[in-house]
């Protein structure tokens, strides 16, 4: 088990668009899986993406439970590997919702993000991923998906007078508890 350090915006690789898995079912692969799950779950995180622990792959990793403390109102998502992602929308809706990212601690948002799209890419050993998600799931993949292009969530933001310190905007929750 290796829990990594979690780059912080700011940091300059955060901001690269970073290149696509040629070789699966690696040694090298499973374990940089291994470790994101680790550190994701370390974090209380819903999802993590590979720039976040400086590894310039497009591999993220998501899921959340009900074990999750930061997600206890929010629908279950399942546990993912999406390698090389592509996103689609589907339809013209969007959701504006509230989001924090394990890279801006502290910080939320309200970020407009499409309601229902459809996600493919591969898993770990290759074979295709191919799913339609909608809500706090497809909101997960397209936040974790941006960070893959160098995108933070605030670079997303229409209105920053929706953006702020957690601990500010929702007063009674506990600060530790970023997206």
């Amino acid at each position: 088990m290796a829990i990594h350090t979690i780059l912080k915006m700011g940091d300059p690789r955060l901001w690269r668009a970073v290149r696509p898995v040629t070789e699966f079912d690696t040694d090298a692969l499973r374990q940089l899986v291994a470790d994101m799950y680790d550190t994701m779950r370390a974090a209380k995180g819903a999802g993590l993406a590979a720039p976040q622990i400086g590894v310039d792959l497009q591999v993220v990793v998501f899921g959340s439970n009900e074990h999750n403390p930061r997600y206890p109102d929010r629908p279950l998502v399942p546990a993912t590997v999406l390698i090389n992602p592509v996103i689609t929308p589907i339809g013209v809706e969007e959701d504006l919702d509230w989001e924090g990212c394990l890279s801006v601690p502290g910080l939320r948002g309200r970020v407009p993000r499409w309601r229902r799209i459809r996600y493919t890419g591969f898993d770990l050993q290759g074979r295709p991923v191919d799913r339609v998600a909608e809500g706090f799931h497809a909101r997960v993949v397209q936040h974790e998906c941006d960070h893959l292009a160098g995108i933070l969530y605030p670079m997303r933001m229409r209105d920053f007078t929706q953006f702020g310190f957690t601990e500010v905007l929702f007063p009674g929750m506990d600060p530790d508890q970023d997206d």
